[in-house]
């Protein structure tokens, strides 16, 4: 059993028991979270939604708020002395999905 969701501007595919590292959601850990966006869902047979599948959700916990490592970038023209040095931490939420839950149930 799987399903295709949205969140973040990103989409997963996720199963029961699974951990994912979604953009960053509002709560706090151990509070629960729905993905309404549901493109596609497999039980037996795959339902796919037009463009999402009617009365599905899936639920899940947060289990912790953190930062990604820091990504640097660099900014660089030769022979001008220009140089810059930018970074980056993400901020980002791993959810354990519980429970995919369509209208069927």
């Amino acid at each position: 059993m799987y399903a295709i969701i949205q969140t973040g501007g990103k989409e997963y595919k996720v199963s029961p028991g699974d951990v994912i590292r979604v953009e960053k959601l509002p709560g706090v850990e151990g509070s629960r979270v729905e993905f309404n966006r549901v493109f596609a869902v497999r039980k037996e047979k795959l339902n796919v939604g037009s463009p999402l599948v009617a009365d599905a959700k899936v639920t899940g916990t947060i289990l912790r708020n953190a930062r990604a490592p820091k990504v640097r970038v660099l900014k660089y023209k030769r022979k001008k002395q220009y140089r810059r040095t930018l970074g980056h931490r993400q901020a980002f939420s791993e959810v354990k999905i519980n429970a995919i839950v369509t209208g069927a149930n």
